[in-house]
């Protein structure tokens, strides 16, 4: 969550990132976070005043006994009995203030980067760059309408090869859970296996130390990464011991680091993580959710950094870089999008969106979003470190991105990858999948 600090000393800067992101009653809301924060700091200096007074009588009471002034001693312990009573509405009331403006806080998204473009939805994300096509800043995806010809004949979906080769079978997963949990068979389940690998070395040759965390976490993980309470109703919920089933390695990864004080010298912290993921995905419909598109359950690799401010859009770049590399190595037609205000998850102060083009859909499907938080999510997390020159904790910033999801480059390689006699295998792959062709 936004630190009170830059609240109220960025007042404009905060009211006008709210409003790039289209976030409703920005203003309001901040000033109401100000006033609960006056309220609470006058009630502070209102106790603080009362505790003194009250270590001050009492102090008198014992010195008053000794000098044989019993009735005056009395009339100063019940002065000190109303000043506690006193004390502790003023404590409550203290509380209560913090209580309100941590849940008002919580109701308050990330402020973006000034670098981030103005903009309401999906269509106004500018395409920064391609390997299909030159870009500028200035294109947007709403300039993107004709889509590129691989020049493949007749090209299948991938569901339709996933049938064909045996590769995934969508109705056993209708049968066995619902829709949304397909069952990987043979060479398609390899294929994801060899996928995993892959990723998993990539990631540990750059330097990415492998975690592997639950796939349950409690709420106070979820609120930690702000999963929680934005996107409780995207969330499978064990309502009995009140666990969330992870929709992204980012809530356990980050959450290593709830409550903790860094070293300096130890940052940036780089992990990586193989988990399955799970999300509702309330809502969706249409072609969106056809085959592979959109699931309930998928595998993800994840990459984590948390690192010092100063050095935190160096470690966005490299990241960005790393998942383009994998794209280049799985020679899949690729773009990266500048995402606009608008569009912004809740928590990012900037995020970047990696999309593989899908021949036989016609389309671009997104396979990674790489953030940075800022001290947002770090704020809620109480994640800090400790400068070696002050000896002061400071809180972090926090970065994360898909590194890679799996099922939408499995649906982008068998579609851009079909030919007569099978699925060519990109090179990269085959010391993974143990062959050069899917028949």
């Amino acid at each position: 969550m936004l630190t009170l600090k830059l609240i109220n000393e960025e007042t404009e800067r905060v009211i006008r990132g709210l409003e790039k992101k289209h976030f409703a009653g920005a203003k309001e809301a901040i000033d109401n976070v100000m006033a609960i924060d006056k309220r609470r700091r006058e009630t502070q200096q209102e106790l603080d005043k009362c505790l003194n007074e009250q270590k001050q009588l009492s102090g008198q009471i014992g010195r008053l006994m000794k000098e044989g002034k019993k009735d005056e001693a009395e009339l100063v312990k019940a002065q000190v009995a109303q000043l506690k009573d006193k004390s502790k509405e003023l404590d409550e009331a203290m509380a209560k203030a913090q209580d309100e403006m941590t849940t008002l806080l919580c109701t308050i998204p990330n402020i973006p980067y000034d670098e981030v473009p103005e903009g309401k939805a999906a269509e106004d994300n500018h395409v920064v760059k391609s390997n299909l096509k030159e870009c500028t800043a200035s294109d947007t995806v709403g300039n993107w309408d004709v889509y590129p010809s691989l020049g493949i004949a007749n090209p299948l979906p991938h569901w339709e090869l996933a049938k064909k080769y045996n590769l995934i079978d969508f109705d056993l997963g209708v049968k066995i859970t619902g829709a949304g949990f397909p069952v990987y068979i043979g060479k398609g389940a390899r294929l994801q296996r060899a996928l995993i690998n892959f990723f998993l070395d990539e990631a540990r040759k750059s330097g990415y130390t492998e975690i592997m965390p639950p796939t349950v976490v409690n709420a106070a993980s979820g609120y930690g990464t702000g999963q929680l309470p934005d996107k409780e109703g995207q969330m499978y919920h064990c309502e009995v011991d009140d666990f969330y089933l992870i929709p992204t390695a980012e809530v356990p990864v980050t959450n290593i680091y709830r409550d903790v004080i860094l070293d300096e010298k130890d940052l940036p912290i780089k992990n990586c993580a193989y988990t399955e993921c799970f999300r509702r995905e309330a809502g969706s419909y249409g072609k969106d959710v056809r085959g592979l598109n959109r699931l309930h359950e998928f595998s993800k690799i994840e990459i984590v950094r948390i690192d010092k401010p100063e050095h935190s859009k160096e470690s966005h770049k490299e990241m960005l870089e790393h998942v383009e590399g994998l794209l280049k190595k799985l020679e899949l037609p690729y773009r990266i999008l500048l995402l606009c205000g608008g569009d912004q998850s809740f928590t990012s102060a900037i995020c970047y969106d990696f999309e593989v083009y899908s021949e036989a859909q016609g389309r671009w499907l997104e396979v990674s979003s790489v953030s940075n938080f800022d001290t947002y999510q770090a704020n809620r997390l109480k994640c800090r470190y400790r400068r070696e020159d002050t000896k002061k904790p400071e809180l972090c910033h926090t970065l994360n991105g898909s590194a890679l999801a799996l099922p939408r480059i499995v649906a982008a390689l068998l579609e851009n990858n079909q030919t007569e006699n099978g699925i060519k295998i990109p090179a990269a792959l085959v010391p993974y999948m143990g062959c050069d062709i899917i028949d």
